[in-house]
């Protein structure tokens, strides 16, 4: 119930970025339109790379599914097994792939981000780089705990002879906020990098 709890907390906290990213591009748009200029929203979006962000994306929501799989191989107590097999995949081995797929992904925002500053944006450029960077970078972070904590169910069921209703329970909670942190990518991906 506590994790539940919190990740309600977690949706709060991405619905004020949500609502601040509409507010401003919406009070950006408008006074683009009162002044016949064209609007922030649309110039400085086609600085982004789709095609980058798309397959970074595709990576994070893979991750998902090896994530699944090792949720599943703990509540099936297999806590080694196929490395090529997703159904006979143990909860090492799944946790594993995911933490480096979202490595993965965190590298490659890392590289969006440097491509970025070297073309001269950065937080303080105007409002639309401030909220991309805002929404991305608390996304980015949220990630990054998501791979710690993977490697924390890892290291516990390394340190145990046999594995525990404990070590399950906390497979599903890390899997659970996992699985938030992709759907709140895919929405921030979606709004980002589509909504001009």
């Amino acid at each position: 119930m506590g994790v539940w709890v919190w990740l309600a907390s977690e949706l709060m906290f991405f619905a004020t970025l949500f609502a601040a990213y509409f507010m401003l591009r919406n009070t950006t748009n408008e006074i683009a339109a009162e002044a016949g200029t064209p609007a922030l929203w649309a110039t400085e979006s086609a600085h982004l790379d789709v095609t980058f962000g798309a397959i970074n994306t595709a990576i994070l929501v893979f991750s998902s599914f090896t994530c699944q799989f090792a949720a599943n191989a703990a509540s099936a107590g297999r806590v080694n097994g196929s490395w090529f097999n997703p159904l006979k995949m143990g909860l090492r081995q799944g946790f594993i792939i995911t933490a480096i797929l979202g490595s993965i992904f965190i590298s490659g925002q890392i590289w969006e981000y440097f491509t970025l500053f070297s073309e001269g944006f950065n937080i303080g450029t105007n409002q639309y780089w401030s909220a991309f960077f805002l929404a991305t970078g608390f996304h980015g972070l949220h990630v990054l705990g998501g791979i710690i904590a993977f490697w924390f169910v890892l290291a516990r069921s390394y340190m145990t002879r046999t594995h525990t209703h404990e070590q399950t329970v906390s497979a599903h909670v890390v899997s659970y906020y996992w699985h938030f942190v992709d759907v709140i990518w895919i929405l921030l991906f979606s709004v980002i990098y589509f909504l001009r």
